[in-house]
């Protein structure tokens, strides 16, 4: 069953820009994926269109069954708040607040009490590793752990669909195998992943790599033909 179906999805920015032309795609649930390509190639655009925060100018697109064209802006927030968690290359975090109100306020807007919401975060951080640093604030924190507090704020609401759009593009080689490692761990309890990077070792992080280029799709390995990553990353992400 597919989480993500994109059919013949164009996108045209100020009546000339063809950011995307022709796109198909189809992402089953519990997949760990690459969407790689260089600056340019139309991969964040995809992002844009999976994440729903836009519209293709023509085609599809359907996520978790819904298609995007019959949603109200209403019914899309909601959608994403039930189906979708995002992790940026900048962390996002509100400076002087905690780690675990961080993360709580992942669930602001779901009417959920905030002794719930700090329950449920503490969870998360826990998943991610950071089950000792609760109440430290951003600035007392590593790239690494700042990234992996967003990636617990991502997935506090147990999306089904996690899209990480450059996590480790700010961070150092041993800090960015610590991200990579939480990726893999909650991709192994059923979570799908989709990293959109254009760092070819990342990709081949991914059992499944798709290329975008020109705003187009050029290539798509499926499960199992990535390529093992470097020692580096592979020492830090495990096996």
């Amino acid at each position: 069953m597919s989480i993500v179906e994109l059919r013949g999805v164009t996108k045209v920015y100020g009546g000339q820009v063809e950011a995307l032309r022709g796109v198909d795609l189809t992402v089953e649930y519990g997949e760990l994926l690459a969407i790689v390509g260089p600056s340019g190639s139309g991969k964040s655009t995809v992002l844009q269109l999976i994440g729903t925060l836009d519209r293709p100018t023509a085609g599809s697109v359907r996520i978790a069954g819904h298609d995007v064209a019959e949603l109200s802006d209403r019914e899309l927030s909601a959608l994403r708040a039930r189906h979708l968690g995002f992790v940026f290359q900048q962390f996002h975090l509100a400076v002087g607040v905690s780690a675990l109100d961080n993360v709580a306020d992942g669930l602001l807007y779901t009417g959920i009490a905030l002794r719930e919401r700090r329950e449920r975060a503490e969870v998360a951080l826990e998943r991610v590793g950071l089950g000792h640093r609760l109440g430290h604030r951003p600035d007392q924190m590593s790239g690494g752990e700042q990234q992996r507090v967003a990636v617990a704020r991502a997935v506090v609401g147990d999306p089904p669909l996690l899209l990480a759009d450059e996590p480790t593009g700010n961070l150092d080689s041993h800090s960015g195998a610590e991200v990579l490692r939480v990726l893999r761990d909650l991709h192994a309890v059923g979570t799908t992943i989709a990293v959109i990077t254009h760092d070819t070792e990342i990709a081949e992080w991914c059992p499944r790599q798709v290329r975008v280029r020109d705003g187009q799709i050029i290539a798509d390995g499926g499960p199992g033909n990535g390529r093992r990553p470097s020692a580096e990353i592979a020492k830090g992400a495990g096996p």
